[in-house]
């Protein structure tokens, strides 16, 4: 049975974007990125990238959406009929189908160590121990690939419900727990001795810091933590109603996303620095240091279990907006449709992600660019695909969408004031294409040909 799907309700649109955008990008990779990159000065840059180029380019991808209550492939042919623009959502399918092959590999470890804290293996160890362990759990094809597995397991069936019985009724459990939870684990760290050493080095910005590589790596992180260039925006806006507020939308969930990268901030460092370890621990930051930090608080593990439930659920909503771009496009409104293509495209998606998978172990000496699987993947999707489809749709919104159908479509609902329109305009002809073109060359190293 054919049907037009649409959210239930404002919150629950607002609730599952925000989920989409608020994964691993603000919870786990900005923490080891602002870590490594300064602290403050980083977390500067990176809100004022956000505010001016993020925020547009997610109103870009509501206003395809909306206005044409299509797919991902469908809206781009509905604005520009007979030419090939239609490609952007292809390439939005296609980089949302990698991604999700190795984030899932990194749910599949979420559950892993959720599961050794429930049955205390994580009890009493040392860093170096906590290192070990971590190596020794990636590195295990058996557990690596079957946590794999157990994700995209949950990711499918959710997906599989449909819009409203699938991923907004677990985004409306799953995002206020996450909340409640921060909450929980900040006020926790903000009362160890030394925390605010920490807050310090989050939002003091020490600007002699500031590298041009600094500056680029936080651009490149406002697109990543608020999934823009995939066009998942697109799919997800699509099923709204006529009448909702984009730009009340849009900075509702662009407001979550920050807010939720200050708590991660508030959760982490306050404890990291609180007990004389370093920030700058990279990728490693959320399965080696933080188990030492908890273990060394009263009741730690029970602390740190609550945090990989939020990061477990931070991560799953973001799986479910990944999934269904893909499945809304191949099931065209049919129910019977997207539940046999939840599960076709997700086991797809669970084989391609394998390789990747086993990456740490037993397929740890196959290298590509001498990348391994997985980092060969991220690098394709975080420095490649997302930033050229994010120029792709800064360039096909003001080119394909008439200036006064864009006002229309986005004053729908709202009172967006001619001046507020014409400033985000000028952000999308101009200020976001020139921004994004410049990431993508510090990509392909062409400053340092210079």
């Amino acid at each position: 049975m054919r049907e037009h799907q649409q959210w239930s309700s404002k919150l629950g649109f607002i609730l599952a974007a925000a989920g989409s955008a608020i994964g691993l990008g603000a919870i786990w990779k900005f923490p080891y990125i602002a870590g490594v990159s300064g602290g403050g000065a980083f977390f500067f840059i990176f809100l004022l990238f956000t505010l001016l180029l993020g925020l547009p380019l997610l109103l870009a991808e509501f206003a395809v959406g909306r206005s044409t209550q299509k797919d991902a492939i469908q809206s781009y042919k509905a604005i520009a009929p007979g030419t090939k623009w239609f490609s952007v959502g292809y390439l939005g399918m296609i980089t949302c189908f990698i991604l999700l092959s190795f984030y899932s590999v990194i749910g599949g470890w979420i559950l892993l160590y959720l599961l050794k804290t429930l049955t205390g293996d994580l009890n009493g160890l040392s860093q170096e121990q906590y290192g070990q362990l971590f190596g020794e759990t990636i590195t295990d094809p058996v557990l690596s690939v079957g946590a794999h597995f157990v994700f995209m397991a949950i990711t499918i069936a959710v997906v599989a419900k449909g819009v409203q019985k699938g991923i907004e009724r677990t985004s409306k459990f799953m995002m206020p727990v996450l909340f409640l939870l921060f909450i929980v684990l900040i006020f926790r760290s903000l009362t160890l001795d030394g925390a605010m050493e920490g807050v310090r080095f989050l939002f003091q910005p020490d600007f002699s810091k500031l590298t041009s590589e600094t500056i680029l790596a936080a651009l490149g992180q406002s697109f990543f933590t608020l999934s823009v260039g995939v066009s998942v925006m697109v799919t997800y806006s699509s099923y709204l109603s006529k009448e909702s507020n984009l730009p009340q939308s849009a900075v509702s969930i662009v407001g979550m996303n920050i807010f939720i990268v200050v708590l991660a901030g508030l959760a982490i460092f306050p404890a990291v620095f609180s007990f004389g370890l370093k920030p700058d621990a990279g990728p490693v930051l959320l399965f080696n240091v933080l188990p030492t930090v908890f273990n060394q608080m009263a009741f730690g593990m029970v602390f740190f279990a609550a945090f990989l439930v939020l990061f477990l659920f931070a991560s799953l909503t973001s799986a479910f907006s990944m999934l269904e771009i893909i499945v809304s496009v191949l099931s065209k409104g049919d129910a019977e449709k997207r539940t046999k293509w939840s599960w076709a495209i997700g086991l797809l998606i669970f084989a391609v992600g394998i390789p990747s998978a086993l990456s740490f172990g037993v397929w740890s000496d196959v290298s590509i660019f001498g990348k391994t699987i997985f980092d060969a993947a991220d690098y394709l999707v975080s420095n490649i695909l997302m930033p050229v489809g994010a120029l792709l749709i800064s360039i096909f919104v003001p080119l394909k969408m008439k200036k006064s159908a864009l006002y229309e479509e986005l004053s729908k609902g709202s009172s967006l004031s001619k001046g507020l329109f014409n400033v985000w305009f000028l952000l999308m002809r101009y200020v976001a294409p020139i921004a994004i073109f410049l990431v993508l060359l510090d990509v392909l190293g062409v400053w340092k040909l210079l």
